[in-house]
């Protein structure tokens, strides 16, 4: 109550306070034990079990990612149609195995009740450094038969074809 982005601020003539949202502040953000942690941000590895101190900004707020984790981005966008999505990056954080499903369909309706959608699971398994992209599961109409996976661990990037079927990519 006594921090954070309203308080010790100045208030104007008209007894409003002026907030200074460009001002740096930090915070203490918890990591459950049993874990290792990412900083998103910084990609900077945390141990579990501890209470760290993180510097914060109104662009950017603690978020951590447990290692094990598969997380895919697609391109930026305004709407799910405007760009193809054919391009993705797809982070693995190592420390420990994980398993992502990708989840596909048309974008724009209620088909995926009838089946028409598509699964691919990725599976990490950190002692041997493998990432197994799995067989697609179903179809539907329009969707991307060929697409470029673009693998980013440990700061490098190892970029796969993939075509549907079971691949596996030594990391």
């Amino acid at each position: 109550e006594e921090s954070g982005w309203n308080k010790r601020n100045t208030e104007d003539s008209s007894g409003s306070l002026t907030v200074e949202f460009t001002a740096k502040k930090s915070t203490k953000v918890y990591l459950p034990a049993g874990a290792t942690w990412y900083d998103f941000h910084t990609n900077e590895k945390h141990d579990g079990g501890q209470e760290i101190t993180k510097e914060t900004t109104i662009h950017t707020i603690p978020l951590y990612v447990k290692a094990g984790s598969i997380i895919p981005f697609g391109p930026k966008v305004q709407y799910a149609t405007e760009k193809a999505w054919d391009n993705l990056e797809i982070r693995i954080y190592p420390g420990a195995d994980g398993e992502f499903t990708l989840y596909e369909d048309e974008f724009d309706n209620y088909n995926y009740e009838k089946g028409f959608y598509t699964t691919i699971t990725f599976k990490w398994n950190d002692r041997n450094r493998t990432l197994t992209v799995g067989d697609r599961k179903g179809s539907f109409p329009g969707m991307l038969n060929n697409r470029t996976f673009n693998i980013v661990i440990d700061g490098d990037t190892k970029t796969v074809s993939y075509s549907g079927k079971q691949i596996k990519v030594k990391l």
